[in-house]
Parts: C-alpha cells; structure tokens; sequence
C-alpha cells in the first residue's frame, strides 16, 4: 500500500457548491418580475400630502361638565338643568370641529345619572366624551 501524502484523499472539502444558491437567486428574480407589475395600483388619486407641523385649525376649548352627588350639574362652573345642557350640547355638535365634553362626576353618583348624560349627548350628536379622574395617591 501506497501513502498519498497530498490531494484530497480524506481531507475537509474547500470549495462551496453555489449551484443551490444560484437556483434560489434565479427562482426569486422570476417572482419579483412577476409580482412588480402587480404592485402599481389601477386607479389613481390624488393623495394629500401630511405635514405635521402645520395645523389647519386652532385648538378648541373643552366643555367641562362637573356632577355633584346630588345631581346638581355645573357647564364650565356655571350651574345647568337638563334643558338648558342638551341645548349646549345642540349648539357643541353643530361646531366644527366639535369640543370634547370633560365629564367629572363625584365618585358617590349614582351611576344611572352619568348614563342620562351620556344619553342625551349621544343623542345630541357629541362624539367626543371624556372622563375626568384623579390618579392614586
């Protein structure tokens, strides 16, 4: 027997096989030259530009809606009835845009009578309620 002491006989192979990769390369050249055709939208808008720095409108003063236990109701501290609130409300929905009700209720109201509010604003066309809270101590 014969010892070789050079070649490869045995020896960790040095050289990559590209033939997979290539295959691979060329199978998803032909996917994107399929699909890139399809990305190009049909119908055509014309689109707003956004430009976050500028605002087209100045910002508007929330309405601040305070409950008392009792049911008393206080618009921006001046006290309301039901009628007179549901004609604010009226008058807010038909603002553009509209201010957002800040609803602060006494943590002991009842809850029936937050929901007669929130009732009659719906009802009234505002959209935008919040609630006012305190965080923990």
């Amino acid at each position: 027997m014969a010892m070789t002491t050079g070649g490869n006989a045995g020896g960790p192979m040095s050289e990559i096989n590209v033939t997979p990769l290539v295959d691979v390369m060329l199978v998803l050249l032909i996917i994107f030259m399929i699909t890139a055709p399809l990305m190009s939208h049909r119908i055509t808008v014309e689109l707003p530009t956004a430009n976050p720095k500028v605002s087209d409108t100045e910002p508007v003063e929330p309405m601040d809606l305070a409950v008392k236990p009792d049911g008393t109701m206080y618009l921006n501290d001046i006290e309301v009835t039901e009628a007179e609130l549901k004609a604010q409300f009226a008058v807010a929905a038909a603002k553009a845009p509209q201010p957002e009700l800040q609803l602060r209720a006494d943590k002991t109201t009842e809850y029936k009578v937050v929901k007669k509010i929130l009732a009659d604003a719906k009802e009234q066309g505002m959209v935008h309620v919040g609630f006012i809270t305190t965080g923990k101590e």
